[in-house]
């Protein structure tokens, strides 16, 4: 059994606003599991589009400026009270990172244990903890903590197993711009064609891999 320390380090959001607002700590309790869930040991996480969007407060309702108006220094014109990806307010402190890759070092109760070991990628919209009606959901680093510290945990339901050859930074690119990808494949209704795709690097990648991955044709 891998060895888990007690505290971590990791980069914890402290409120909304810039860059000032993130804090280097070496001290963070390693999370405790509860029932369904396992315990990551991350190997890398991507900085997404989401984390600066959540630091910033640019999902609040009262936000008009596109998502780089504010991306160093926060956004002026944010409310607090639904800054949240999810329309509700942020809790603090918080560590983001809703892209991650790792491997998993430990499980919860009702989790096989045959799973420590397995090489994953944590799904980066989530219904398992979200409350409220059938559709709520949430995002790992948002509404609950995420991958940028050096442990992390998530129902285990939505740590999916990863078989690739793909180092851990270049898989850790990927949750949240595959689904991306993937929504574009399927809203498109691609088939055996050649598509010409103009897009950012990231989400170049993730139409590669949903491709490579049989969700889509080239």
């Amino acid at each position: 059994m891998p060895i888990i320390p007690k505290t971590m380090c990791g980069v914890v959001l402290t409120g909304h606003g810039g860059l000032d607002r993130l804090v280097w700590r070496e001290d963070l309790p390693v999370p405790i599991l509860g029932d369904w869930e396992v315990l990551i040991r991350v190997r890398a996480s991507s900085v997404n589009n989401t984390d600066i969007n959540t630091r910033t407060a640019w999902y609040s309702k009262t936000v008009r400026d596109g998502t780089g108006a504010g991306a160093l220094s926060g956004t002026i014109a944010a409310n607090d009270a639904d800054g949240g990806w999810s329309g509700d307010a942020t809790t603090f402190p918080r560590i983001q990172g809703a892209d991650c890759c790792g491997d998993i070092v430990a499980v919860g109760p009702g989790v096989p244990e045959a799973r420590i070991g397995e090489r994953v990628l944590v799904r980066a919209l989530q219904t398992t903890g979200a409350s409220g009606d059938t559709f709520a959901t949430w995002t790992f680093g948002s509404e609950c903590d995420g991958g940028f510290a050096q442990f992390a945990k998530t129902y285990a339901e939505d740590a999916l197993a990863v078989r690739s050859d793909w180092s851990d930074v270049e898989l850790a690119s990927i949750p949240c711009a595959y689904a991306t990808a993937e929504g574009m494949l399927q809203r498109a209704n691609v088939q055996a064609e050649h598509v010409l795709v103009t897009a950012h690097q990231v989400v170049s990648a993730a139409l590669r891999y949903s491709c490579q991955s049989g969700v889509g044709h080239r």
